[in-house]
């Protein structure tokens, strides 16, 4: 005797909504990848910066254990996004 959830999956695995999982991951990584395309896309651009201020990045980046342009760009990326906003 099945319970109403365990007749419910069944009516929905006899179905035709099913989709076989190899189907699901090829689906998630087509969906993953056009993710990366659209919203990683990475341009160069280059700026003047006060020799002080690169020197202060490069420390705190050390200090954080990460390159300073990473931290930089993930300044930048929070700032923009409004993760980080200007303190008076």
């Amino acid at each position: 005797m099945y319970t109403k959830d365990e007749l419910a999956i069944v009516d929905y695995i006899e179905s035709d909504k099913p989709q076989s999982v190899d189907h699901l991951e090829q689906k998630t990584q087509q969906l993953k990848s056009a993710a990366k395309a659209k919203y990683s896309k990475r341009k160069a651009i280059n700026i003047k910066v006060l020799e002080s201020d690169i020197e202060r990045f490069k420390a705190k980046a050390l200090s954080e254990g990460m390159p300073y342009q990473t931290l930089i760009n993930s300044i930048l990326h929070k700032y923009i996004t409004g993760q980080l906003t200007e303190k008076h």
